[in-house]
This record gives C-alpha cells, structure tokens and sequence, in this order.
C-alpha cells in the first residue's frame, strides 16, 4: 500500500502509516513564490519533510521522495513510474486540499483513498455531534467545547468535576514578572548538514523573501521536537502560567512552550504534549494554573479552532463584518515605529518567525482591528510571516477573533487601549508615547484609535456581548472630547500610512 503523507503529517505512527509498505511526499516549490513566506517557516518546513524521509528510510520503509513546483509536476512523473497506482492519505484540516488532491490523483488515472487525522485529539464526528449539524446561529464558543473535550477525555478531571474544582485559571495567568525575574532558558538545535542545505536552497531560491534566516532554532526531527517538549515540562512549564499573558521588552520566548510549530508539523500529537504537562502537575512538579493553561490552550483552543474552521470555510476567509478596509501599514514590514510594543511584536515575528499569543492577539491584531486594516490583509501577514501558521490556524484566530471580521467564535472584538499593553508588560515604560493621554502630542495611539473604533463601529458593536461597560464610557464623552479623538485618531493613521508613526 503506498501512503502520500504531505509536510504537516510527519508522525511515525500517523495512520495509515502502520500498515503501509511504500511512502510517496511531495516537496513543492512554487507555492511558495505567491507570498514572501519567512525563510525559517520555509526552512522548517522542507527540512522537517527530508529528515522525516531519511528516517522512514532508516525504518525500512520504500520512499519515494519529489522535489518539484507542484503537487501536479510530482504527481506526473509519479504516476508515470507507477500507472494506475491506489493512495492513502491523511485528511488535511486546510479547506479544499483534499478535494483538489484527489482531483490531482484522478486526472492521473489514480485514487486516493483519506483517512481521518489521528494527529489531532478530537475527530470530526465528535465536534459535530457536540456542535449539531447545523447550529442555527452559525456561532461556536470555546468554553463549552473545552469542558466537554475535558470530561470526554478524562483530562484534568476528578470524577465528575474539573481538578481543583474550577474549569478554567486563567484570572491566574495574567501576572507581570518583576524585574529581577529572569526566563527560562529557551532550547536551541543546531542546524545540521541536511537543515544548512535546505537553508541554502531557500536563500537562492527565495531570495526576496520577508524575514531574517539566521538564528534558525526550531526542532525539525520528531527526537528534537522530544527534547523541546520535555525540556518545556521540566524547565519552563512552572512558571508558564502565572506568566503566560506578559511581554516584556527584549524578551521574544519569556516561558512559553514553543511547541506549536512541531505540533503543526506533526511531529507531535496533542495528546503526547498534554500527558506529559498532567502528570508534571500529578507528581507536584508544576502548579495548576500552569498546568491548565497549557493544556486550555492545546485540547481546547487549538482542537476548536481547527473545527470552527471547517465548519465556517469558505465564509470565514473573507469575512468582514465591521467593513474594514485599510491596507495593512508598512511597520508590519520593517518594523519602523516609535511605539514600543509594536516594533518589539514585529521584531520578534521578523527574527524568529514567531510571537506569542498575547503579542499576536493584543499588539499585532488589536492595533490592526482599530486602525481599520481588511481582516484578510492581516490574515496573509500571518500566514507568511509565523513559523507555525496555516491557514486552518490563522483564518479563525486573526479573521474571526482578532480581526471581529465575524462572531462566528467570539462574541465580542478584542479591542485595547494602552491600559491593557501597560499592564501586560514593561513597553511603555520605554515608549515615546504617553500610555496616559488620548489626544494631544505624543498621545499613545492606541487610546485615540480604540475610542475611534468605538464609535466607528457603535451601530454593529453596541449591545454585542460583554461591551455594555465599554459604551458607557463612550456615552460620558462629550462633543468637543469626541472632536479631540478623531483627530488624533486621523493623525495616528496617516502617520502609519506614511511610515512616520
């Protein structure tokens, strides 16, 4: 039986690998040429892919490995070897790649045969038999599915109830460390001759691409991707939690696990992250609230957004409910901008393919939702730009959560002034920008932009969930006030508009 595994499906026990005697994968090129992908996700990606060949090889499995533009280019000269051949493959949780894979194997006189992803927790029909078929209002949230996975697993439960007696610590994941605390050390695997060849080829072939190579740190084997979880659960799991929402200025991994890329891969299973992370808390190794937001993130988050995304394909990719419109500001690119907290998330995605998710949700999408920028715009940045972005991951969180471009699985937007960004971290200590002042000079953008976005959008936001203390505020602004805002707010944009922010 010949199995097609494709380049996020790189298990050694992925079905139906177990009882396969032949290995096809596809390395494909051109894909890569319609977006400035960063050149460490490129990396990752085709490096992970050789390595898993070589050691299905060492395994004694019969591989036969392309390098080609596309899938189609692979595909002829496979058949060509072996006319008429059947193939088993895996489900992708990307929208439309299984239909037009098995299109591609048909055209060629082939069939290919899709088996449910193992590499995730949770199955399609079990979403779906928690959802309904057909919900009515369209709309999925988080918390009822989390507690559901939770009791259906058995994960973090006692009996009947939740370990500890509450569903969810996140009221205890909000800390700032102090300025003595010192993070964890992060994990660094060397690239070796098969990474620096894929490094070289990427640098020629990709030349132009957005994003700095070097410090390339990421696992790319399933023994290293082994070694980042456990040195997560031994080193830097006991203060993920308390930790888990703060950034702080020169600090891009602080104590998160940097998992999601080798989970993304297929290098790991969920649950091979999750036990371990349990049992740390089991044996007194690691307190709960890190334990628990660790696994929220993973069981709940991270299996909800791969079925809220495929319930809500093809709309979600275009959503646009607030009508936003803006290009996407240049500071994305180069970093360029005295406001602290955005050239640190930049600078951080721009080096390492990376940030965390307070730093995409509430620096990188917040100040994109209120300055106006078209969710879809954002939704690109972030697929090229994070080493651990697909589309299955990017759509849901930056269309329909970060961006609010629908309430598909949240009920209100994330929307922030500096208030939040101050308490979150140490940035506006050494800002430019007054975090205390909405208009005049030096005013911090966000709090003239947020009170703007507020108003813009009060016809579709007011009386949404959770925004009545938001627009009692707005209703104590007085007309002069309002005046102040929007010109401020004009000014901030045509700043970012221009580079000059």
């Amino acid at each position: 039986m010949t199995v097609w595994l494709l380049g996020d499906q790189l298990h050694p026990d992925v079905a139906p690998l177990g009882s396969a005697d032949h290995v096809l994968l596809v390395e494909a090129h051109a894909f890569a040429e319609r977006r400035p992908y960063h050149p460490q996700k490129l990396t990752l990606v085709f490096s992970a892919m050789r390595h898993f060949r070589d050691e299905l090889r060492d395994r004694g499995y019969d591989v036969t490995y392309l390098e080609a533009d596309t899938f189609g280019d692979a595909l002829d000269r496979y058949f060509e070897a072996n006319p008429g051949d059947d193939l088993v493959g895996v489900q992708s949780p990307s929208h439309g790649a299984d239909a037009r894979r098995r299109e591609l194997v048909t055209d060629r006189g082939g069939a290919l045969t899709l088996v449910e992803n193992d590499l995730f927790l949770t199955s399609r029909a079990t979403f779906d038999e928690w959802a309904g078929e057909d919900t009515g209002s369209g709309t999925f949230r988080q918390e009822g599915w989390y507690r559901h996975v939770r009791r259906e697993t058995g994960i973090l439960m006692d009996g009947d109830d939740p370990v500890g007696g509450e569903w969810n610590y996140d009221d205890q994941n909000r800390e700032t460390p102090p300025p003595e605390w010192t993070p964890p050390s992060v994990p660094r695997f060397e690239p070796d001759a098969t990474t620096r060849e894929v490094q070289a080829f990427v640098a020629d072939r990709y030349e132009d691409h957005w994003g700095a190579s070097e410090e390339f740190v990421w696992p790319v084997t399933r023994a290293a991707a082994l070694q980042a979880r456990d040195h997560f659960v031994s080193v830097r799991l006991p203060e993920f939690g308390t930790y888990q929402d703060a950034m702080r200025d020169g600090e891009w991994a602080l104590s998160h696990s940097l998992l999601s890329a080798a989970l993304n891969l297929g290098l790991l299973r969920a649950r091979e992250v999750v036990d371990p992370v349990v049992a740390a808390y089991e044996s007194g190794d690691a307190p709960l609230n890190s334990v628990e937001g660790f696994v929220r993130q993973v069981i709940g988050w991270r299996e909800f957004m791969r079925h809220v995304y495929r319930r809500a394909m093809p709309e979600l990719a275009s959503a646009n409910q607030l009508d936003q419109t803006a290009s996407l500001p240049s500071l994305y690119w180069d970093g360029e901008t005295e406001m602290r907290c955005l050239s640190e998330a930049v600078g951080h995605v721009h080096d390492r393919g990376y940030a965390h998710h307070i730093e995409r949700l509430m620096v990188l999408s917040n100040f994109a939702l209120l300055y106006g920028v078209d969710p879809a715009e954002l939704n690109e940045w972030f697929h090229l730009g994070f080493v651990d972005a697909y589309h299955w991951v990017t759509t849901p969180n930056v269309v329909g959560m970060g961006s609010f471009g629908s309430d598909v699985l949240s009920s209100k937007p994330y929307a922030a002034s500096a208030n939040y960004v101050d308490k979150m971290s140490d940035h506006c200590g050494r800002c430019p920008y007054a975090k205390t002042k909405t208009t005049g000079e030096n005013a911090c953008p966000f709090n003239s932009l947020y009170w703007d976005f507020l108003k813009r959008n009060e016809e579709t936001l007011r009386g949404t969930g959770r925004m009545g203390l938001m627009y009692s505020h707005v209703d104590r602004k007085g007309d002069a006030e309002w005046r102040d805002i929007r010109e401020r707010a004009d000014e901030v944009r045509e700043q970012a508009a221009n580079g000059t922010l």
